[in-house]
């Protein structure tokens, strides 16, 4: 059963991408033509958690005709790649501006590249087992309930279809990031499962709306990856890592990652 996220999160979180795009947000910024060259002959290499590439030996190993979903990864990233690799790429996100995004680096490279509009915890677009692959990086810390994001994706994988996610160490969350970034302080206040909504401070979420930043939900490990086994996957690789030089370093810097990242097949 498919569990949609609220609405008004939905619509307050796409406008808040929007606005992320106009100023150009790092995860906004689309691939040049060189890249895209560099995968038609081969040579490639997509991010899922922090700017690491993902392990090459998660993906099968010819992506030629392969039917690919990237779930909530627009922004002109992993999708073209992935299609100039070959791929037959549907790019599905919650912010319009961000699939403009997808579709501007399609039309100037000439790729065949798809974009659908929709809430990552609802795949009903799409008939069951459309894809071989599903993409989804660490765009869950958008999504109020990571479970529904899991049956989705198994639903619409293929049987052996592979699901390759990324998400946030939930051990971020626990730390008031307010006050590490004006003190430095690793100060812990809140408990996992964690809500912008729910605990953040009148006055800290309002000033958060007022900056049109994207609220963010901190999920447990039972969800995240109890979650994908519930779903019916089978966990066969994993990953972790601290967050790239180019971004913002929270309170686990240095202790430990703050990023993970799994493959799991639909058996």
């Amino acid at each position: 059963m498919t569990t949609k996220t609220d609405a008004k999160t939905l619509a307050y979180n796409r406008k808040a991408w929007d606005q992320q795009v106009a100023e150009g947000n790092m995860w906004t910024r689309p691939v040049g033509p060189d890249v895209l060259e560099a995968a038609r002959r081969g040579e490639w290499s997509v991010v899922l958690i922090s700017t690491r590439a993902t392990p090459r030996e998660w993906f099968p190993e010819r992506l030629e005709g392969l039917a690919v979903l990237c779930l909530a990864s627009g922004g002109g990233q992993q999708g073209p790649v992935l299609a100039a690799a070959g791929a037959n790429v549907t790019v599905f996100d919650n912010s319009p501006a961000q699939l403009r995004q997808d579709r501007r680096v399609a039309e100037e490279n000439d790729l065949d590249l798809l974009t659908v509009q929709g809430d990552m915890a609802d795949l009903s677009v799409f008939a069951s087992e459309s894809f071989d692959l599903v993409f989804h990086p660490v765009s869950n810390v958008f999504a109020s309930e990571v479970r529904p994001v899991w049956r989705e994706a198994h639903r619409v994988l293929r049987v052996g279809g592979r699901l390759l996610a990324g998400f946030m160490n939930p051990a971020v969350y626990v730390f008031d990031g307010e006050e590490f970034d004006r003190t430095g302080e690793r100060v812990v206040r809140y408990t996992i499962p964690y809500s912008d909504l729910r605990d953040l401070a009148p006055s800290d979420l309002e000033a958060k709306r007022e900056l049109n930043q994207p609220l963010e939900f901190g999920h447990s490990l039972s969800d995240l990856i109890g979650g994908q086994l519930d779903a019916g996957f089978q966990l066969i690789g994993f990953d972790e890592c601290e967050r790239g030089d180019s971004e913002w370093h929270g309170p686990l810097k240095g202790y430990m990652a703050e990023y993970i990242a799994t493959c799991a097949v639909k058996e």
